[in-house]
């Protein structure tokens, strides 16, 4: 199991990064540990809806339930985001990333995480 991770380098870039998740067998199933979390978001964008440059509000997971999102890092690289992605928002600083649906309409569910 993966996620995407966007995070701020020391370059004040936002890059991105595969994350393997630590996990291990429970029965016929592969699980991991609990991460704690501060709450839930649900938010429903219709595919036409297009952010510019921003850092994320705060560290939290994104689940994409449905609906494919295009973001691009201030790098410069660009990830298909496709629903059932789970992505790590953690560029709080820097130049941040822009957020681009492109098929249908969104959802997603914002995951915040604790403040460390």
């Amino acid at each position: 199991m993966k996620y995407l991770r966007i995070y701020a380098g020391p370059d004040g870039e936002s890059h991105f990064e595969d994350v393997e998740v630590p996990s291990h067998p429970v029965g016929d199933a592969i699980q991991s540990e609990p991460i704690t979390a501060t709450g839930v978001i649900f938010r429903q964008a219709p595919h036409a809806d297009f952010i510019d440059w921003h850092n994320a509000p705060r560290r939290q997971f994104v689940v994409h339930l449905r609906g494919d999102t295009e973001v691009q890092a201030s790098d410069g690289e660009i990830r298909r985001i496709p629903a059932g992605s789970v992505v790590l928002a953690e560029d709080v600083t820097g130049k941040g990333h822009t957020t681009r649906g492109l098929t249908g309409d969104r959802l997603t569910l914002f995951i915040p995480l604790p403040v460390s």
